[in-house]
């Protein structure tokens, strides 16, 4: 059963109606090698390949996902979950509203009778860009999901990759699962979804105060709380001198162009990171 926990009207903020950033908005989510399920830690394991990373929770009373990638992806996860138990999948949970991450909700609820639940700002997002699957059970601050003895704690923080983002987390596994809060490389900020730079840490901050050891990204391999800090400060980073550029007058062509980035560990100012630049100058301005 569900049990909501202050249910507060998160604001957002007012954003003008933009294109549909769904399900082919991340590079790296177009490859179609099989899809692998690899154990994280206890009955929590993670499902990679084409799309964003799914949890999946597998417990005597059912199974839950931390998202669902693409729908054409739907049949191979249920298999690789069927090898794993014979338990039904009885909820999926989106981190947002990303095509990559929510695409296989539709297939889910209306072949499967799972229930989809998200953040309220990830599901007005979703339905608001015209994409499938809306969900069945929206929340404003924190709720959460008990099978058996295990706990599925969803919990805002506020914005940063969009005004949507949930953070997953499995109190007795000490484990979380970040959606694209965090990332292996250069985030990319949706501004057209309410995301933000100057947010975005801040968010982090109030992550760190959970109890957790492992991470489960949006996208790149299972990390450690330490990751998780050592992230966020290359994003510091990242943000300052893309703030000190943007304020000394420079354009996006001049920052993507100049900007040292040599010590954060490969990343860079291309593809979707460079059409988060000219909403990253604006704010940080």
């Amino acid at each position: 059963m569900w049990t909501r926990i202050n249910n507060r009207t998160v604001a957002t903020r007012s954003l003008a109606a933009v294109v549909l950033l769904g399900g082919s908005f991340l590079a790296w989510t177009q490859q179609r090698a099989p899809l692998q399920l690899e154990a994280v830690k206890g009955n929590l394991h993670m499902i990679v390949g084409s799309g964003g990373n799914v949890g999946v929770l597998v417990t005597d009373s059912g199974v839950v996902m931390i998202d669902d990638k693409f729908e054409r992806n739907v049949e191979e996860m249920l298999g690789l979950i069927a090898d794993e138990t014979d338990q039904p999948v009885r909820y999926v949970v989106n981190t947002h509203h990303h095509g990559d991450h929510s695409g296989g909700n539709a297939k889910l609820i209306n072949d499967s009778g799972v229930t989809a639940a998200a953040h309220e700002n990830a599901r007005a997002n979703l339905v608001r860009n015209d994409q499938p699957g809306a969900q069945q059970f929206v929340y404003g601050e924190q709720a959460s999901l008990f099978l058996g003895q295990d706990e599925v704690r969803l919990l805002y923080f506020g914005a940063g990759h969009t005004n949507g983002d949930s953070v997953v987390y499995f109190p007795r596994l000490r484990a979380v699962h970040m959606g694209d809060l965090f990332v292996g490389g250069a985030p990319f900020i949706d501004y057209n979804n309410g995301g933000s730079a100057l947010e975005w840490d801040e968010t982090l901050n109030a992550v760190l105060q959970l109890e957790f050891d492992t991470v489960i990204p949006g996208h790149g391999p299972v990390s450690t709380r330490e990751d998780l800090v050592e992230w966020k400060e290359k994003f510091e980073t990242y943000r300052e001198r893309i703030g000190d550029m943007a304020r000394d007058g420079k354009t996006a062509e001049e920052i993507r162009a100049e900007a040292d980035l040599s010590d954060l560990g490969g990343w860079q100012i291309g593809g979707l990171q460079a059409r988060s630049l000219p909403g990253m100058m604006r704010e940080l301005r």
